[in-house]
């Protein structure tokens, strides 16, 4: 087998006695669901055998679970994790890679890209661009997103290139393991140094693609600093307590200002044409080697003239 596509667990005085299913779920933190897909595929071994999951362990047994789900290789024109019949081959813009290891990749993600389909004919957003990238490489890796940027919102997005990973990242986003900074560029002069926006976010019953303030909303929390301001702009960093569809878009909005170049919640349009929002880091322990991970995403170009022509000054995320 390959050493990679497994991890491995190796069992100590304080584990003896306890069962490889007990090993699996506490130990090595394997969710119910993904239990039962690796009991299916033959995915969990104990000694480098097939084990029954009730037997018990002794001090210095060798468990492993599959952490690389096993795959054919990709059909031409069919990126390996995507669902699709009849995918036509498409070329994508270049993505950049900020971080890769053996189970998590971030993407410098460039506006106008989906982050996944909605649509089963859907076949152009980053979950593809990035499938295709493997595929190009001879890699059959599935792409599991960790969390979503907007279509129009540049920067870094966790990836895991395994239902494993995926699993863990998505539990450690829940339990708020991952700090997410963006850069924001918003209408008008905000006069406060530094704030907090602890308004509830629910969809817009009046139109089906916006979100709003509302009481019976969920809970959100925005948080930012100004790092430069004039009279007709504001350059904020922001960070966010909690991941609520369009949150810094409508927590603007709410605040009085929007987004620069945000027309569906008020922004006017100038030198940007979308939005001007960027997810400019990301921060986290790594769930698996414990690794500190920060990566910074380059600003993309429309933000960097805007932030020059405004403020007179070359963008800086720090």
């Amino acid at each position: 087998m390959s050493r990679k596509d497994w991890l491995e667990y190796i069992v100590t005085q304080e584990d003896a006695g306890m069962t490889v299913e007990q090993i699996v779920r506490q130990k090595m933190n394997v969710s119910g669901r993904m239990l039962q897909r690796l009991t299916r595929s033959k995915g969990i071994l104990l000694n480098r055998k097939q084990p029954f999951l009730k037997r018990e362990v002794k001090v210095g047994d060798e468990v492993a679970v599959r952490v690389v789900e096993k795959q054919a290789a990709p059909d031409h024109g069919k990126p390996a994790g995507i669902e699709s019949t009849a995918m036509p081959v498409i070329t994508f813009p270049p993505i950049e890679i900020l971080f890769e290891d053996d189970h998590l990749l971030i993407a410098n993600k460039p506006a106008g890209m989906m982050v996944h389909p909605l649509k089963p004919e859907q076949n152009d957003t980053l979950v593809h661009a990035l499938a295709a990238l493997f595929q190009q490489k001879g890699e059959s890796t599935r792409v599991h997103p960790v969390h979503r940027l907007d279509k129009e919102t540049t920067g870094a997005i966790l990836i895991a290139k395994s239902s494993y990973g995926h699993q863990l990242a998505d539990r450690l986003l829940r339990e708020g393991g991952i700090h997410r900074e963006y850069l924001a560029v918003v209408m008008g002069c905000v006069e406060s140094d530094r704030g907090t926006i602890d308004a509830p976010i629910g969809r817009d019953p009046k139109h089906p693609t916006k979100s709003r303030v509302t009481e019976r909303g969920d809970a959100a929390v925005t948080h930012y600093a100004v790092k430069d301001r004039t009279e007709d702009m504001s350059l904020v960093r922001v960070w966010l307590e909690t991941g609520r569809t369009h949150q810094i878009r409508v927590h603007f909005q709410y605040l009085g200002h929007p987004l620069a170049g945000d027309t569906l919640y008020e922004g006017k349009r100038g030198l940007m044409r979308r939005q001007a929002l960027h997810a400019s880091v990301l921060t986290f322990q790594h769930p698996l080697t414990k690794e500190e991970i920060r990566v910074e995403a380059p600003l993309p170009p429309d933000m960097q003239r805007l932030i020059q022509a405004e403020f007179h000054q070359e963008a800086r995320q720090d």
